[in-house]
């Protein structure tokens, strides 16, 4: 069922994307992919469903992605074989108290801002095996929570580096089903490596993940025998404008110029009219471009053949405080045109 050629799994027969599915808040309302969302809340905070703080608030978010996917898939919560989803929160809460309500089985992962592709290369490789035969794969953030957690609360009125990126307020779930059904086709997968080059700035995500997509494009490029040029686009998600500036440079010296290369951190908002400084990122950027604009692009035949690369910066609240370098990491996901395998 599957071919294994280094870090890279190919499969004879792909899984396939059936459904997928994003919520956003009120920054991404105003972005140029707000008409790609399934669900959308001026009021991030959600004090209409008896949400008391931005914890419950970005539960509550995910849910609405869950939903709207399964709704869209035309299944029910008890006809999930498994749910793989992680968030950004401590101990991945946003997504354990989502699954309070949806009450499936349930395997939670954290990869940080990877976190889409990593659950999306999991729920491949065990739909592709016939351990499950409809998986959701999902993930979260929420751009209070996450200032709270990392940073400072909102009430200290920090101000914002050049380098920092806005942590999306966003979902997405996305239905895996075994191959040979309707969906958009999973051709391969490829579990990144942890690489660490020192950077220590909190504010620089873009710097800390970028040599990870480095290291995943050629080490997927030399196990396929793949090019860019093979691909109507690359997407990482999220460096960000400094990250993605750095990866072309890094590319550039590789021998392998990234012409086709854009980035969800750069996509979900408009950089220079939002107040985002080098963009958007967050688990939630990466999830909400691939079931916004990616995902419906695949379908529609705009695009053939993708690679999704979901970026993550392993480090903790704990550990940049410690002065401890941010290792960064990136799974790819290779995509097809919809009828197109």
């Amino acid at each position: 069922m599957a071919i294994r050629k280094k870090d890279t799994v190919i499969f004879e027969k792909p899984p396939v994307i059936a459904a997928w599915a994003a919520a956003g808040g009120k920054k991404e309302s105003e972005g140029p992919l707000a008409e790609g969302f399934d669900f959308l809340t001026r009021d991030a905070a959600f004090p209409d469903e008896n949400c008391s703080n931005w914890e419950q608030a970005e539960s509550r978010l995910q849910q609405k992605a869950a939903e709207a996917c399964l709704r869209k898939a035309g299944i029910s919560r008890k006809e999930l074989d498994l749910v793989l989803a992680g968030d950004l929160q401590a101990q991945c809460t946003a997504s354990n108290y989502t699954m309070r309500s949806l009450q499936a089985p349930f395997a939670g992962i954290y990869g940080a801002c990877s976190t889409m592709a990593e659950t999306l290369c999991l729920a491949a490789a065990l739909a592709a095996g016939g351990v499950v035969h409809q998986a959701l794969a999902m993930t979260s953030s929420h751009f209070c929570a996450a200032e709270r957690q990392f940073r400072t609360p909102l009430d200290y009125g920090a101000k914002r580096t050049p380098t920092a990126q806005w942590t999306a307020t966003a979902a997405g779930a996305c239905l895996l089903r075994n191959p040979g059904q309707a969906g958009v086709p999973v051709l391969s997968i490829t579990f990144g490596r942890v690489q660490d080059y020192e950077v220590r700035d909190i504010n620089n995500m873009g710097a800390a993940m970028m040599p990870a997509v480095v290291s995943t494009l050629l080490r997927y490029f030399a196990a396929t025998g793949t090019q860019p040029a093979d691909f109507d686009a690359i997407f990482t998600g999220d460096l960000g404008q400094v990250g993605s500036a750095l990866l072309h440079e890094q590319m550039e010296r590789e021998g392998i110029p990234l012409p086709n290369h854009r980035d969800c951190g750069c996509l979900l908002y408009d950089v220079q009219a939002q107040n985002v400084q080098a963009g958007g990122s967050g688990p939630g950027c990466s999830a909400a471009v691939l079931c916004t604009h990616i995902l419906p692009a695949l379908r529609s035949g705009q695009y053939r053949r993708v690679l999704f690369l979901a970026t993550g910066a392993l480090m903790s609240q704990t550990t940049f405080l410690q002065g401890e370098s941010i290792p960064g990491i990136a799974h790819c996901v290779e995509l097809a045109g919809e009828g197109t395998v």
